[in-house]
Formats: C-alpha cells, structure tokens, sequence
C-alpha cells in the first residue's frame, strides 16, 4: 500500500511538474537540436543562481521535476533550465555523451546547452558565477561534459549515476568506461577538452547506488579519481561518514571539499531523494531507464533482466 500510495504522489506530481515547466524557442544557436524548459519564481530576484538540469536515457525534461528542483528553486529563490534531447537526434533519447561531435567546447549538444545557460543568463538576470549543472544516467555522462568542456561557466556540478569525461567514442564502446586508468589518464581527458584553462575547477559531487545495474558502480571510482586528480588531489579521502545508509567520502584542496562521493547502500539505478533510500522517484527512474540490451554495450541493462 505504501508503495502504490508513492507511486499515485510521484504521478501527481510529474502531472502538476509538467504544467510547471515553460518551454523557450528562440534560446540562441542550437547546434546540437536541443528543446529548452525552464521554471524560476515568480519573485526570483536578480543575481540568483542558475541549476541546469540533465535527463536520463528514454525520459524528457518532465520527468526529471519529480525530484524537486522546482520545489528547492521556490524555496532557495534560484532559476532552473531543463534540457531536452529529441529522439531524432538519439533513437532512446540520451545525451549524446560519447559523441565527439557533440562533447566539445563550442560544439553540438554542449555549446546548445551552454546557449540555453547564456539566454537564462540573458533573461533572468541570473548570476552567471554561480550556474551549476546536474543530471542522471546520461543526463550525468552529459553533466561530466559541461563541467570539462566548460570550467569556467559552472561552479559546480552533481553527477547522478554517471561516466567519466570522454571514456568512450561510441555506445558500444561504453562497457569500457569503468575499466581502470590512471588518474592522470583520467584527467589528462578533461584539461584536453579546454587546453588554455588555468582553474579553478568546479567542484564535483558524485552520487551512486551501490546496487545500480544499468551504470555500474565503478564507474563512481573512475570519476573520483578523474576529478581528484583535475584538481591536482591524490585519491586518499580526507573524510568519511555514514549519512543513514550512504557512504560520504570527500577530498579536499586548501581545506575545501571540491570532489565528494556519495554511495547509496542498496539503491539501484535512481536518484536518491527524501528519507526513502529508493525514493519513490527512484522506483519509477529504475523502470524508465530500462533500455539495455547488447546493442547498448551492455552497460546499461533492463533492470527486469537482472
């Protein structure tokens, strides 16, 4: 009963999310074919920040409001931009992540998105020191784009189940994401994508289930030691704690945390919200993303596989 009782709440809202979202024509150049959705306050004053938000594989823009962004953006007074792929760009919807025509500074789907951030910038008179961007799946292998190709337009970034900059070319090369390389590998990727920066970096939270079977759990590794090492860090945490059920694990620069994990014990291929450790977005999310099959690489699986 509970579970169902979650499930007619999460509807609801995705119903309500839905008639919340505007959708803006016109944002800019649109290399990458991109649709735009944005929600702010109505009193939302000048100066407020900026979240970028980046769905998963099979979903749009709606179905990433059922976690809150436009419930936290009334509350705290910031501006929220909703990215959209188009299924013919991508036949399952994904950000392009992999695409090397789409993952570099001032090209295809990342110079889109960035246009999308320029108009917000443009129109709400948001602050553009202070524009983060987050995303789920490939919304967050998208996520780990923006922060590489563009260090110097976003403050920080969450990645929600995601892959490392630039750790595959193709779909059916995305198995080999979570192979190990070394941090410098790693990070060589990211400084290659914007040579002429000189930092700092955003910073990056990186959360994962520890029981996701579509984006394996390793990846999270691979990300830590990418960032650690594009902020010049070794990957010996300076702190860890248990949140409820999440392991925190954070690394910081002159005292500041600027690369954090977060792995949730015992949830799968979601976005962790509320008290709930699936969180009744998490249950749908998991059935949304049920792409995989080996055409995908075999990273991604159908949940109902397993």
């Amino acid at each position: 009963m509970r579970w169902f009782s979650s499930v007619v709440v999460l509807l609801s809202m995705i119903t309500s999310a839905e008639a919340a979202l505007t959708p803006v024509s016109n944002f800019g150049p649109n290399p990458g074919a991109l649709d735009m959705f944005e929600y702010a306050p109505d009193d939302l004053p000048a100066g407020s920040p900026l979240v970028v938000v980046l769905h998963g594989c099979t979903q749009q823009a709606s179905g990433m409001v059922p976690a809150g962004w436009n419930t936290l953006a009334d509350k705290y007074k910031f501006a929220v931009i909703y990215a959209q792929q188009r299924s013919a760009n991508q036949n399952l919807s994904c950000f392009s992540w992999y695409s090397a025509g789409d993952i570099g500074r001032d090209m295809g789907e990342a110079q889109s998105i960035i246009e999308m951030v320029d108009n917000a910038i443009a129109t709400r008179h948001v602050d553009p020191k202070r524009v983060y961007v987050t995303g789920l799946s490939a919304g967050a292998a998208m996520t780990a784009v923006m922060l590489a190709a563009y260090p110097d337009r976003f403050r920080a970034g969450s990645i929600m189940a995601g892959l490392p900059y630039k750790c595959a070319s193709s779909v059916s090369d995305t198995s080999g994401c979570q192979n190990p390389r070394t941090p410098q590998q790693w990070g060589d990727l990211v400084r290659g994508a914007f040579p002429s920066f000189t930092g700092p970096y955003p910073r990056v939270q990186i959360w994962h289930g520890s029981t996701d079977a579509v984006v394996p759990t390793a990846n999270s590794t691979e990300l830590v030691k990418q960032w650690t090492d594009v902020w010049g860090i070794d990957q010996t945490a300076d702190a860890t704690d248990m949140i409820s059920n999440t392991t925190r694990t954070q690394y910081t620069a002159s005292g500041k945390v600027v690369v954090e994990l977060d792995l949730v014990g015992g949830m799968g291929h979601a976005i962790a919200y509320g008290a709930d450790p699936m969180g009744y977005i998490g249950r749908v999310l998991q059935r949304s993303e049920d792409l995989l099959d080996a055409s995908r690489g075999g990273v991604l699986r159908s949940p109902r596989q397993q």
